[in-house]
């Protein structure tokens, strides 16, 4: 048996990543070469373990083994390798995404293990074996959903195997890593089994705040999660994990109407002591029972609690800046409290009716929300450059006596059937009850799924799904009081999607080759613009209709014994169809092109060598299309070394990230853009015992 020198460095991070039973110990490789770029499954599209080839949807899946090779310390970096994603503005120590071209909402557009997951934060990507890119409405299976799809981030499991994995990793800038991932049986029966990890990250960035200092964050991730095989029929998991991110504040950079970057990529308008100080907790269990040889039922449970300290110097930009002038900040300290508590029950069966097999599933999800706010607010305070940064003012939110809240709580019963009548055809469809109670704001609705495959091989599937979903909005009308449109009358949002896609794999099943054809629209979107006002910061509307068409290709795997690549591309034409503001014009931060590719060629049994490349087109930073960001290609090269030292193996990784030193701008509007890093270094050393 003869492994490849990146599946040994891999393996020793993650093994069985899979192996949630004790009966799978080992695992047999044969030939050359491990394909540990191609995934043949993505549970969080159907709740149920069905191949790609038998989903009608087009999805991505992001393996661990990418995130180990690029180094990938943010969600953001790893959902990179899928073009239908693009970035959007990253403040406050958070990121934010566009799928097929509509922003993913903190709130429904995130899943952990299915889970709903509330996503104000920047995940510990640590804890995850991959990262499911699912496209397209998803609310029969998850209740409000947006019209992009979901990201379902698929952590990792205990294992019967003992391993200890150490990691360190640094940067040209001094930030610094430390990694344990350790797991193992924790009797002899190997029924009771762990995985842990931790994490200490301290990261100095590029950015600097206009005295000179550089902006930081501080992070520390505790994971741990057992299984416990009850009987042969019967599994428990629990799970645990803490998570505090403390970091300098960067709401973005400005853009004057030609849309270049006032002033360099590393300046911060905000003060130096302006932060965020997050704490997340999640913790919760999963109870699986096989009912007999064909019927199963899960059981799930996650609590997440998210506190958050807010210190802000509110930097805003006035109309017609240029460096040197005068612009005011209004600071104040914010903690904010969101609660999420979910829960679902489903069965799942297989059986033969009619003449047909049914894959069957039933199931019922719910969530409760509740947020709190207390604020206080401190005088403005004007400032350019070159004066002394103003003092840090004294103010705590604990004065503040009013405490703003709002909650909510919704539940679904959903159904979804795939039914095969042969080797060649197969139908899934399906559809969900929800019904959201909340003051002024309840509402109900029902979403149906309808999808037909066709299968002319066993390699290949062609096939054509519709989908619609539903987003409730927050109350009944905007909640926002530095929005000048406060108190606003909102409507609910719609989707729905038409996709035909195909999907084939090739060169002995080791590569994937996938494309899709797509058209959404959805109602009722709402968009922030940035506006000169003395009072308030933002104009929020309700955009009416917005369509999204476009295509999709991708390939993933081995090309042969020695490459193996991730690839995709996307077009897409999106527009407000249906609008008083923006009729006619494109959604800000969606290129109409994207293509990203990452590789690996292994040299030899200890050497192996990546390179990737990801493009963006040109984006509009406003939603009135006045200003215009550039395209950009971001060239990525590293490579990985394996060393025995005492019968342990020692992984050395060496990458360095925009290798052209190109000058782009990401994400964000004519306030809030990210400018990109310049070229830098990341160097790592694994240690497996």
């Amino acid at each position: 048996m003869k492994y490849s020198p990146l599946f040994l460095a891999i393996s020793m991070a993650t093994p069985l990543a899979h192996a949630d039973s004790k009966s799978i110990e080992v695992i047999e490789v044969t030939g050359s070469y491990f394909n540990d770029y191609k995934v043949d499954e993505a549970k969080g599209a159907m709740r149920t373990d069905v191949s790609l080839l038998e989903t009608a949807q087009s999805v991505t899946v992001i393996p661990s083994t990418i995130v180990e090779e690029q180094l990938a310390t943010t969600l953001g970096e790893v959902l990179t390798n899928d073009a239908s994603l693009s970035a959007g503005s990253k403040q406050r120590n958070r990121e934010v995404f566009n799928l097929r071209g509509f922003e993913l909402s903190s709130s429904n557009g995130y899943l952990r293990d299915g889970h709903q997951h509330w996503s104000h934060y920047q995940q510990p990507i640590e804890t995850l074996e991959s990262v499911e890119v699912i496209k397209g409405p998803s609310s029969i299976l998850y209740g409000q959903s947006g019209p992009g799809g979901l990201v379902n981030m698929v952590t990792k499991k205990p294992t019967a195997r003992t391993l200890l994995n150490i990691g360190a990793d640094t940067d040209q800038e001094g930030s610094t890593r430390f990694t344990l991932d350790a797991g193992g049986a924790l009797n002899d029966e190997e029924s009771l089994r762990y995985r842990a990890n931790l994490v200490k990250q301290d990261v100095t960035y590029q950015r600097e705040y206009q005295n000179g200092d550089q902006r930081e964050r501080d992070r520390f991730l505790g994971a741990l999660v057992v299984d416990y095989d009850v009987s042969d029929d019967l599994s428990l998991r629990v799970h645990y994990d803490y998570t505090n991110d403390k970091a300098g504040l960067d709401t973005g950079g400005w853009l004057n109407e030609d849309g270049d970057l006032i002033g360099d990529r590393k300046t911060i308008r905000d003060m130096s002591w302006a932060f965020t100080d997050i704490d997340v907790e999640n913790y919760g269990a999963d109870i699986n029972y096989s009912i007999n040889d064909n019927w199963q039922v899960a059981i799930g449970y996650n609590k997440q609690t998210f506190e958050r300290e807010r210190f802000e110097s509110a930097a805003k930009k006035p109309a017609n800046f240029n460096e040197g002038d005068e612009y005011t900040s209004k600071p104040y300290d914010r903690f904010d409290d969101w609660q999420f508590t979910t829960k679902f029950i489903d069965f799942t069966g297989e059986f033969d009716f009619a003449g047909v097999n049914h894959q069957l599933l039933i199931g019922a999800n719910s969530l409760d929300y509740y947020y709190g706010q207390l604020k206080v607010k401190a005088s403005s305070v004007t400032y350019s450059t070159g004066q002394s940064e103003p003092v840090k003012p004294d103010i705590d939110y604990r004065d503040d006596d009013t405490l703003y809240t709002s909650e909510y709580d919704y539940y679904g019963v959903y159904l979804q059937d795939l039914v095969t009548f042969n080797d060649n055809w197969q139908v899934s469809f399906g559809g969900r009850y929800d019904k959201q109670n909340k003051e002024n704001a309840d509402s109900e609705s029902f979403s149906p799924k309808f999808g037909v495959l066709y299968h002319p091989s066993e390699q290949a599937t062609i096939y054509y799904s519709y989908t619609e979903g539903f987003e409730p909005q927050r109350s009944e009308t905007l909640n926002n009081d530095t929005d000048i449109n406060h108190g606003m009358k909102l409507d609910a949002m719609e989707s729905k999607q038409s996709e035909i896609g195909v999907k084939w794999q090739l060169v002995d099943d080791r590569l994937l080759l996938s494309g899709a054809i797509f058209d959404i629209s959805k109602k009722g979107k709402l968009i922030s613009e940035d506006i000169d006002h003395p009072e308030f910061e933002t104009r929020t509307t309700q955009a009416g209709k917005q369509r999204h068409k476009g295509f999709e290709l991708g390939a993933q795997g081995a090309i042969n014994d020695k490459l193996f690549i991730m690839s995709s591309l996307i077009n897409i034409d999106a527009e407000y169809e249906q609008d008083e503001n923006y009729q006619g014009k494109t959604p800000r931060d969606v290129p109409e092109w994207s293509a990203a590719l990452w590789s690996r060629y292994e040299f030899t049994e200890k050497l192996a060598f990546n390179a990737g490349a990801f493009y963006e087109g040109a984006r509009f930073a406003d939603s009135a299309n006045t200003i215009e960001k550039d395209s950009y290609t971001r060239i990525d090269v590293g490579a990985t070394y394996q060393m025995d030292i005492s019968n342990h193996e020692l992984n050395l990784r060496f990458n360095i990230n925009n290798l052209l030193d190109k000058k782009y701008l990401i994400g964000g509007g004519t306030s809030s853009v990210t400018a990109a890093d310049g070229i830098s270094f990341r160097v790592a050393a694994q240690l497996a015992f």
